[in-house]
């Protein structure tokens, strides 16, 4: 039996992930909060952050998921929090690891593609080493910064760059609600990138992250076909048969979201170079093929 360790185990990705690990032969445990009402079984223990390294089996891999969620009107106290529930978790997984007798072989630590800032002509990779100055590039730089500590205990380390990931929980649903309620439409001038991908090539490249000893540092967790907003929005009209017409300007998502809205209104191109280097082939390249997908699934 093999063992892994992961934070945020609940949430979209986390969720989807777990099963795949157990579905690989691995006993999942998955820490939170609180076990309180946690129902463990057979391939699936849950603990909390009280729980002692000397308690734990030996792991072959920590992955660290959990923060709160960037959506909500970002007052100062918001922000704070955002970064606060990054910072404090991650920590609390370096300090795990460094009590472990036997260290994991690799330690996958969620990031962003806010790592690299906000552009509509430029196109990011991983070679890309400096972070921008706005805020969510400056939470991704301290959150890595944090996980880097694990390279120091001789762990293999990997920064998911996580782009907007696309299924039937999310942020998905609530982004193709505007189409759905023939409302569907551009969002501020339409030009700003949008690098998504599909759950499932998602969660199939952080286990290839997992199991591809050669793969260290950053790696964009995005497909290979980014998309500005209005093609975007136009796919989405097109898949679920309803108009592209309306127009939303920037002004309305920043009076309603605050500077929020930057995640709607701004974007970034990140292309998975360090991905298609070591061979990982996606199963949903392309957005339209990715929609009709999620479309066709129910859960």
């Amino acid at each position: 039996m093999k063992y892994a360790l992961i934070s945020g185990g609940t949430g979209f990705l986390g969720s989807e992930l777990t099963t795949q690990l157990q579905n690989q032969e691995y006993h999942v445990y998955i820490l939170t909060r609180s076990v309180e009402n946690k129902v463990n079984t057979s391939t699936e223990t849950y603990i909390d952050y009280t729980v002692q390294a000397d308690s734990l089996p030996i792991f072959e891999v920590v992955i660290n998921l959990a923060g709160e969620s960037l959506f909500g009107y970002w007052t100062e106290q918001k922000k704070q929090s955002i970064l606060n529930s990054r910072l404090k978790i991650t920590n609390h997984l370096i300090q795990l690891m460094k009590e472990m007798n036997t260290k994991p072989k690799v330690f996958i630590s969620a990031s962003a593609v806010g790592y690299y800032g906000m552009s509509e002509d430029l196109i990011f990779t991983e070679r890309t080493t400096e972070a921008a100055d706005d805020y969510l590039a400056s939470v991704t730089e301290e959150w890595e910064e944090i996980a880097k500590a694990a390279n120091s205990f001789g762990i293999r380390t990997v920064y998911t760059r996580l782009g907007i990931l696309l299924g039937n929980k999310g942020a998905f649903p609530m982004m193709k609600l505007p189409t759905q309620l023939f409302a569907g439409g551009r969002i501020g001038n339409g030009e700003q990138w949008l690098s998504w991908i599909h759950i499932e090539d998602a969660v199939q490249l952080i286990l290839f992250c997992i199991h591809n000893s050669m793969i260290t540092g950053p790696i964009n967790v995005t497909a290979p076909n980014p998309k500005r907003n209005k093609d975007f929005m136009k796919t989405i009209a097109k898949t679920y048969r309803r108009p592209y017409w309306f127009h939303v300007p920037r002004l309305v998502m920043e009076t309603t979201f605050g500077e929020m809205a930057h995640l709607i209104t701004k974007g970034q191109y990140a292309f998975p170079q360090k991905a298609i280097d070591h061979g990982f082939s996606f199963k949903f390249p392309n957005l339209q093929e990715a929609i009709e997908n999620i479309k066709d699934t129910k859960s």
